[in-house]
């Protein structure tokens, strides 16, 4: 288990410190997300609904690719029922009861995480949720605790900070001064290092240090609010019903739903 020592009892949220340099692309990480969230074979080279992390090489580096779990997400400030949330421990969750389909948080991530279940006649949402329910017990969570070399580490994120910065201090030749994370789109739960700059990677370095939902707000609170409030109850009525005629086809012996989430893209197989 590959934990930092917390920093006394005071609630902070937690996130995952990934060291590119460490990373020897084992795909232990990949092969722990699929037991602990009950998901199905077999691992894609992308993350997909059903594969919500996984290691690819870039430039000769070993990089993993997982939800970001921004500090103030975009995917929550545009989900019109609460599907999306962040929790006070650090996971961004999602709830696929709540789910009405209309994928404004596909479109809205930055980082292209939130991916949907084509192959499902009433698909939902499928995307990292960091073990939130192992988190909630004080656990790392499953792809930290299998990391064999802390490519992958888990901890308070203030304390992820500074050992991120200790790391680039010791051996300023390994790392890139930057740490990836920190400040991209108002900051994230996931903090990464590289040797390379992260442009090279596949990272965004086009990000603002803005919270995005934060921008969003600037500009919206221009439009009157009866134009918003309107046109977002119109959509939302037109999706929630036509979400619920599909659920009564799929029930009633329509077209076969394919493989399933599990419930509230949760975990379900370990505890």
């Amino acid at each position: 288990m590959r934990a930092l020592p917390r920093a006394g009892e005071r609630a902070m949220s937690r996130g995952l410190l990934l060291d590119t340099t460490r990373c020897i692309g084992c795909g232990a990480c990949t092969a722990a997300c699929k037991e602990q969230n009950g998901l199905p074979l077999p691992i894609e080279e992308q993350t997909t609904a059903y594969t919500w992390t996984v290691v690819e090489q870039r430039q000769g580096v070993n990089v993993r690719r997982m939800c970001m779990h921004c500090l103030d997400p975009t995917c929550v400030s545009v989900c019109p029922v609460g599907a999306m949330r962040k929790t006070e421990s650090g996971p961004v969750v999602y709830d696929a009861e709540r789910c009405i389909g209309c994928r404004y948080c596909i479109m809205a991530c930055p980082f292209g995480v939130p991916k949907y279940q084509w192959d499902r006649a009433v698909p939902v949402v499928g995307k990292c949720v960091m073990c939130a329910s192992r988190v909630e017990a004080g656990k790392p969570t499953a792809c930290a605790a299998v990391c064999p070399t802390g490519a992958t580490l888990f901890g308070e994120r203030d304390d992820l900070i500074r050992e991120a910065r200790a790391r680039i201090t010791a051996e300023p030749g390994r790392y890139v001064d930057h740490l990836y994370g920190l400040e991209e789109a108002g900051g994230t739960s996931v903090l990464v290092l590289s040797s390379v700059p992260f442009g090279q990677l596949g990272f965004r370095d086009d990000l603002p240090p803005a919270a995005l939902p934060l921008l969003t707000w600037r500009a919206l609170s221009r439009v009157p609010d009866v134009v918003l409030l309107g046109g977002t109850l119109l959509y939302g009525i037109h999706w929630l019903t036509r979400r619920r005629e599909l659920v009564r086809r799929v029930e009633g012996g329509g077209p076969r739903a394919g493989r399933r989430m599990p419930r509230g893209g949760t975990e379900g197989a370990k505890p």
